[in-house]
């Protein structure tokens, strides 16, 4: 099912991407698969990124009901489940579309593993153009089906902080009761917005330099998209405002 429905389309279309585009560039055949894939994605990628940033919007609140109730963990559960419903936020939303967008990534490493280093190619649906070879060159001098792109691994890591960034939130400082778990909770926020970028950035060294262009343009995208999604929150919140005064 795996290779039926997500690697066998994604090999093609990007054979087929790389037979159109000019001077048959593999990596413009990648760009433009992955804004491809991104766009297919779209909606469920808007509805994480909506959902993870309401969560962290809610989280002062949801760590002043765990304090309060910290000894009546069925009051605390009802409580929890009353803040999302008033403020219609799933907590589990944010978690399925990434599940569902993990099948292309895997897919799209898969490709970019076998394929890339001269793969048989077997899988060419017959009506799509099969190259004898394909030159792994990206703008004349990117060799993507190599390893340990220090460059191109840093360019990851930094896009990666730079995503990460604009979903941690500044809070003011309040200085009550449970002022020191909100604490601990920024902290690892905080933690998780550094480390995270150099473990893709390790990744990204370590795995063909096709892979780490692949995730430097979706995390682009995904940035850019979560700059529109902001927005748009900023916006209807300013439109609400409006209609209550």
């Amino acid at each position: 099912m795996f290779q039926t429905f997500f690697y066998t389309p994604i090999l093609n279309l990007l054979i087929f991407l790389y037979n159109i585009v000019p001077g048959h560039d593999l990596g413009i055949a990648i760009i433009l698969l992955t804004i491809i894939i991104k766009l297919l994605l779209f909606p469920l990628a808007q509805k994480s990124i909506e959902s993870q940033k309401s969560m962290q919007e809610l989280q002062p609140k949801l760590n002043e009901i765990k304090i309060k109730f910290a000894n009546d963990k069925e009051k605390m559960s009802k409580e929890m489940m009353d803040l999302y419903k008033n403020n219609k936020v799933n907590p589990f939303s944010s978690c399925l579309p990434l599940l569902i967008q993990m099948p292309f990534l895997f897919a799209v490493f898969r490709v970019f593993r076998t394929e890339l280093n001269n793969g048989p190619l077997a899988l060419v649906y017959s009506f799509i153009f099969r190259p004898e070879h394909i030159n792994t060159f990206a703008f004349g001098f990117l060799e993507l089906s190599a390893t340990k792109n220090i460059i191109l691994a840093l360019l990851v890591g930094a896009a990666q902080f730079w995503q990460g960034r604009m979903m941690i939130t500044k809070r003011p400082e309040i200085k009550t009761e449970g002022s020191k778990d909100e604490d601990m909770t920024a902290i690892m926020n905080k933690q998780m917005m550094y480390m995270m970028p150099v473990m893709i950035a390790f990744f990204s060294y370590s795995f063909p330099a096709g892979l780490a262009l692949y995730w430097l343009v979706n995390t682009i995208l995904t940035g850019v998209q979560q700059i529109y999604v902001f927005r748009n929150v900023k916006k209807s919140t300013v439109i609400e405002g409006e209609i209550v005064k």
